[in-house]
């Protein structure tokens, strides 16, 4: 029978009846229920509680306690966070036996962070200890919590509707045993038979190096792709709100925009790098030398088979797959009229953008200039190009906003394909700032000005995809998992 590991995201796993009616038992009974792992999420929102707010940077827990302000305002931001978790229980559970079970767990939990952020403070006082030094383990910790969470209550609810289910800890919780992430899960799940038995297993890991300081907010995906690269799945499972789509439909519109169906890695790599992820780049590079396909299914509609990503796929036809883009991009040119026939610029270009952690979207050069396309703050934007301008006095050294939109697909070698996009724009009354298009034929950058970011992504998107009459391959000709 096949084995999956299956991963839910938080705004997925937040709607309880929905996923358990679709994902979790989805009409299977007796042995269909068993050969599968899930790896869930925090529910929604409780991240950004416990640690900061993606988006806006409103504190959470640790904001609190790593700032300057008062020392203590973090305590009640932990109880929110309690108050929020019990809230959740209360959801879920509306009063019955399990509720009672489920507010113990979070109030221990609740506790123990509690003291051990208070024995810290503590410690930290005498002048020999220093706060800053423990923050990273601090912002680990306190991660955990809510991915400890949703997988016990789970896999309690799973086991109040007759599923032998069971929550896998692996936060490392009062676990003094210095383990890598796989004696971890070895550990974990040894004493359990996948044949009859449902593991809901937590997105958050402790390793050694710490999974949220090496991968940031993207760490569960990190967890699940090296889950099924333990166990050596037929099939990796990522259950989002939404399909992986041809475009956003929320800009394009539902009733225009295609699903995928089969694409490749090297697809989800310049997703990525747009900053639509379907799947975490190092999570995506896990299962891809593992060998084990992608399928992104979509909550809501469980009897569509999805879209596979697979390392070997590759079209019968050509055909733009997907059409989006990246804002808040800043152009950061490099000119000097002697660079022609000169080596070191890049290198020096380079160097300043690594010590300042920004990210290089794309670039692009000739004879005498080098521009790169990057995503960073202005702060860092700014003390790279000092550091740039130092290191070479005779450039010229500036810096524009910008957006760029992206047509990819697993092979766009479409005849005429630049030339229609060009056109498009064109009859979009859109400026081309530049156009980038490498010979692999998977993707055709325009940079353009930020507002007229929506506009060229519609263009892009009738003229490209609405357009074209080639049929979007199904998934389910690769069987969706049982």
């Amino acid at each position: 029978m096949k084995r999956t590991v299956e991963k839910i995201g938080g705004t997925s796993i937040s709607n309880t009846q929905v996923v358990l009616e679709n994902v979790l038992i989805g009409g299977r009974k007796g042995a269909d229920l068993y050969n599968r792992i899930f790896v869930v999420s925090a529910y929604s929102g409780m991240t950004n509680r416990l640690l900061e707010h993606k988006k806006s940077g409103e504190p959470g827990v640790f904001s609190l306690f790593a700032g300057a302000g008062n020392k203590w305002a973090w305590t009640e931001a932990l109880a929110s966070v309690a108050e929020a978790m019990e809230a959740k229980n209360a959801e879920m559970f509306s009063g019955e036996p399990e509720q009672a079970v489920a507010d113990n767990f979070v109030r221990e939990r609740i506790e123990d962070v509690r003291n051990c952020l208070i024995d810290l403070h503590r410690l930290c006082s005498y002048g020999q200890f220093r706060l800053d030094e423990n923050l990273t383990t601090v912002k680990e910790v306190l991660s955990s919590l809510g991915e400890a969470h949703s997988a016990f209550n789970t896999a309690l609810l799973l086991q109040k509707h007759g599923v032998n289910a069971r929550a896998v800890d692996l936060t490392a919780w009062r676990d003094e045993r210095d383990l890598t992430m796989e004696e971890r899960m070895e550990d974990a799940l040894g004493g359990i038979d996948l044949s009859s038995e449902l593991p809901i297993v937590t997105g958050y890991a402790s390793s050694r190096d710490g999974l949220v300081r090496q991968f940031g907010r993207g760490y569960t995906e990190v967890t699940f792709s090296r889950l099924a690269a333990f166990v050596q799945a037929d099939e990796a499972i990522i259950h989002k709100e939404f399909h992986l789509s041809s475009a956003d439909p929320n800009l394009v519109g539902q009733d225009r925009v295609r699903k995928i169906g089969l694409t490749n890695f090297d697809v989800a790599d310049q997703l990525s790098n747009m900053g639509m992820e379907a799947v975490h780049p190092k999570a995506a590079k896990i299962l891809r030398q593992a060998g084990i396909p992608l399928r992104v299914k979509n909550t809501f509609d469980p009897k569509d088979g999805g879209t596979v990503i697979s390392a070997d796929y590759a079209p019968e036809n050509p055909r733009a797959e997907i059409v989006t883009g990246l804002k808040g991009v800043f152009a950061l040119e490099v000119f000097d009229q002697d660079m022609v026939g000169e080596k070191g610029y890049d290198s020096t270009i380079l160097d300043a953008l690594t010590r300042h952690s920004i990210r290089i979207v794309s670039k692009c050069s000739n004879a005498n200039t080098i521009t790169h396309y990057i995503e960073g703050s202005r702060k860092a934007l700014k003390r790279a190009t000092a550091d740039i301008e130092t290191k070479l006095p005779g450039a010229e050294v500036s810096t524009s906003r910008v957006a760029i939109v992206s047509v990819i697909g697993a092979d766009i070698n479409v005849p005429g394909i630049t030339a229609k996009a060009l056109t498009a724009l064109h009859e979009a009354e859109v400026p081309i700032i530049g156009l980038h298009q490498v010979s692999r034929k998977t993707d055709i950058q325009a940079v353009i000005q930020e507002d007229d970011f929506d506009k060229a992504i519609c263009a892009l998107h009738e003229a490209l995809v609405e357009q074209v009459s080639v049929a979007t391959p199904r998934a389910e000709a690769l069987r969706p998992a049982a």
